[in-house]
């Protein structure tokens, strides 16, 4: 029987480590409830699960009291960064009201990430915030056949575009998260998109994020994962994305991505996954590239996966796809099984 769970609480309230002006900084990190994603209403994103963590009618009351139960965890850290289930500028999510306490209640810290859709950053509402503000936008994919059938993002990667060069002209940061290997793409296409959306978006960001797909609960994504039909991304494609962008964009590479090492995420062999994580976590706060440089006999069964897709001319799980047993994947005795 699930918990039901209360409209005026935080879904979650963490620390952790992140940047501020190249410098290791403490960050609390707010997850809030509110009544919805306006995008995930109508369909939403194929890869998106953060509608679990909306609840209906919430009130602005109810937002309040969120903070104050933020506030009472917050111990001074000078990045604090505020996760709603959608975008934290929509006004039918975080009224104006709260969005300007929330704001002033952090305006002494050094940094505030939020995040939102392109569609709800106007010249208006950027001269209203702080310019300790940095707006996290989810670009996912600068290929837009790719985010209509992929991902269903609802926007253009024009819009995103517009918005983040808004953004910069308001003397505010930008991060801009992009998806590797949404449905539908092999590895090496996923390399490719996420490589080429990384050089469009280094002209309007400061961070670019990326985000290797996580099979998260209740999505379209979840059914094709269940059905053997995606397979997350090796965490070699994603050790190979940073190192052929590190050095040729500006902005600051970053991943930590969600269910690393699960089956659900990002994932290698099973032997190598931690230390291929550490790697990357290592990377993006250093953004030196020998960092990457680990070692395992399961990158050759990566190459061979992703050859194995371009002759099947298949972008389905080749681990699950055969009998239910490992089809290409590399196995205990580090053997690659056809």
């Amino acid at each position: 029987m699930k918990t039901k769970r209360s409209p005026s609480q935080l879904e979650a309230c963490w620390k952790e480590k992140d940047l501020i002006a190249g410098a290791v900084s403490d960050a609390m990190v707010i997850i809030m409830r509110t009544n919805g994603c306006r995008w995930a209403k109508t369909g939403g994103c194929s890869m998106c699960g953060y509608r679990q963590a909306s609840i209906q009618n919430v009130t602005e009351d109810d937002l309040n009291r969120q903070v104050d139960e933020a506030l009472s965890k917050y111990s001074g850290e000078p990045f604090v960064k505020i996760y709603t289930s959608g975008s934290f500028l929509d006004e039918g999510e975080i009224p104006h009201a709260t969005r300007e306490r929330i704001l002033g209640e952090f305006l002494d810290c050094g940094r505030i990430l939020f995040e939102s859709r392109p569609e709800f950053v106007t010249s208006g509402i950027l001269s209203e915030l702080p310019k300790n503000v940095t707006i996290a936008l989810g670009l996912e994919s600068s290929d837009p056949d790719v985010l209509r059938v992929s991902i269903n993002k609802g926007f253009s990667p024009e819009d995103s575009k517009r918005a983040g060069m808004l953004i910069k002209e308001a003397n505010l940061g930008v991060r801009t998260y992009l998806l590797l290997k949404p449905p539908f793409l092999t590895e090496s296409a996923a390399i490719e998109d996420t490589v080429n959306s990384a050089m469009f978006a280094d002209r309007f960001s400061d961070e670019i994020s990326i985000n290797p797909l996580n099979i998260q609960h209740g999505t379209y994504a979840e059914r094709l994962w269940r059905s053997s039909d995606v397979r997350p991304p090796w965490i070699w494609s994603l050790i190979e994305v940073l190192k052929r962008l590190s050095g040729n964009v500006g902005a600051r590479l970053m991943s930590s991505p969600s269910g690393g090492g699960s089956s659900r995420g990002a994932h290698n062999c099973g032997r190598c996954d931690l230390e291929a994580l550490d790697a990357v976590e290592k990377f993006s706060f250093s953004q030196d590239t020998k960092d990457l440089d680990i070692k395992c006999e399961c990158i050759d069964s990566w190459q061979t996966y992703i050859e194995s897709e371009k002759i099947l001319g298949t972008a389905a799980d080749l681990d699950r796809g055969f009998d239910g047993d490992l089809a290409l994947g590399c196995e205990k005795d580090g053997r690659i099984r056809y």
